[in-house]
């Protein structure tokens, strides 16, 4: 029988074993998709309790908590944090089996030393401990990035940000490298609730106001190229879908016109809109030589009840089943025919889409770079040992694992990047149990170098930090 968590954790050969050891675990990390506050990096912010810095803004643990029982109150309500950390720690024995219990136990130890189970017997001791953990000098936001050698890590910031945290911290000149991220999508759905007001907030920035298709795009590429002159390297769109639509002769002005006047637009206009702003943003990307991400696949803020109390974002999100195939062919398709496709990294959201995220990535390579158009990592959901096994499993069948770019958090906690662990040792773990059923050679220095690719090489070639 195996220790739980110990060094060995999910490494089931001595050759995966050594993958782990002598390759994978002393790799930095480029962490190029995650929710951290700029500010709370810039500031280099010191928490004040393990509630704070761990289960605010998780929605992952406040999903775990409601499934057991725990009162609003408790998960992002008014209590205590000593009480809210004490229901999470009561919740903890319940995850079994559900990753969020490795990676709590990962964390106590991989940040705090501590080896002890979390349960409501040990939750006051462990408080504590965490608690004056934090309270030293190396637990800062970006002592907590040092420890686990982050190099580069990119936010996620809506157009209409000023990015005046990324500036303080190039100001401060710290090793870590923090840039942003262009996200637009609430520039692409014109009939979400924030089209308007962020409509609104990019017509202040700019000046003037915007009532044309064509003034909505230079608006936009104005906070590309200032997006641009703060580093940022990498647009994200989190889409349900797209769309393949032709919108070559679709009145996009009047489209824009009826969204002003809060008239109600049909799903055709709806898709036409979004898809022809996407394919202008992404030839601006292009010639900036950014990369385009597409998060794809999220059914979003399903509970209303919790959506008007609380807001989006609180953990009432799933797994959508809608139909992609098409659209992104037709949208990828568009831009390479022009000669305007960016480098692209695909994520979808429903694993029934493996094989067709996989196989999408390999249509528009154009021998440009290696891996150009990649299939990211397992997301959301899916960033769990079952579904990075079969991302890395369709990976190796369909394209070029040895060419994939690695792990991110995806995270707004500053105490989730022993997920990059978590997802090395079941990288190597795979290796390994191929060397060992004859499936691969054992030839330790060839898969050590693939290993050492996969979780940084590839990444900082690709996007070129």
């Amino acid at each position: 029988m195996k220790t739980f968590l110990d060094e060995n954790f999910l490494l089931e050969s001595p050759t995966a074993e050594r993958l782990y050891h002598e390759y994978a675990r002393e790799q930095p990390i480029i962490d190029y998709h995650n929710h951290l506050s700029p500010q709370e990096i810039a500031e280099d912010k010191h928490f004040s309790t393990i509630t704070e810095v761990w289960l605010k803004g998780d929605h992952y643990k406040w999903r775990a908590m409601r499934a057991n029982g725990i009162p609003e109150t408790f998960i992002t309500g008014a209590a205590d944090d000593r009480k809210k950390f004490v229901k999470w720690a009561e919740t903890v024995p319940y995850t079994l089996r559900n990753p969020l219990y490795h990676w709590t136990h990962l964390e106590l130890q991989r940040y705090f030393g501590i080896n002890d189970l979390l349960s409501a017997t040990t939750a006051e001791a462990i408080y504590e401990r965490t608690n004056i953990a934090l309270a030293s000098p190396g637990f800062t936001t970006n002592g907590l990035l040092t420890q686990m050698k982050v190099e580069v890590v990119c936010t996620t910031d809506h157009p209409t940000d000023d990015l005046a945290y990324h500036r303080l911290h190039a100001e401060a000149g710290r090793s870590l490298k923090m840039l942003p991220t262009f996200r637009p999508d609430k520039f692409l759905v014109i009939d979400g609730a924030d089209f308007l007001p962020f409509l609104g907030k990019l017509e202040t920035i700019i000046g003037t106001s915007i009532n044309t298709f064509d003034q909505l795009l230079a608006a936009l590429e104005n906070r590309i190229d200032y997006f641009a002159a703060h580093g940022c390297q990498l647009a994200d769109h989190g889409l349900g879908q797209l769309y393949p639509v032709d919108f070559g002769t679709v009145k996009l002005d009047d489209i824009l016109a009826k969204a002003k006047n809060k008239s109600p637009l049909n799903s055709e206009e709806v898709a036409a809109f979004q898809m022809a702003a996407l394919h202008e943003l992404g030839k601006m990307y292009h010639q900036r030589n950014w990369t385009m991400q597409l998060h794809l696949g999220a059914l979003r803020d399903n509970n209303q009840r919790l959506l008007k109390s609380i807001g989006a974002d609180v953990g009432c999100d799933s797994i959508g089943d809608f139909d992609q195939a098409r659209g992104l062919a037709a949208f990828l398709n568009r831009l390479d025919r022009e000669d305007k496709l960016a480098k692209t990294i695909l994520y979808n959201l429903n694993p029934r889409d493996n094989e067709v995220f996989a196989t999408m990535a390999g249509n528009y390579n154009d021998g440009t770079l290696p891996g150009k158009i990649q299939w990211g990592s397992a997301w959301w959901f899916l960033d769990q040992k079952d579904g990075m096994e079969k991302q890395l499993n369709a990976l190796s069948q369909l394209g070029l694992l040895s060419r994939f770019i690695g792990m991110l958090t995806d995270s707004r906690s500053f105490l989730s990047f022993p997920r990059h662990e978590y997802f090395r040792r079941i990288l190597c773990n795979l290796l390994g149990d191929d060397v060992q059923r004859g499936m691969l050679p054992n030839d330790l220095p060839w898969l050590g170098g693939v290993v050492e690719d996969i979780c940084y090489r590839n990444a900082k070639q690709f996007f070129d930090f």
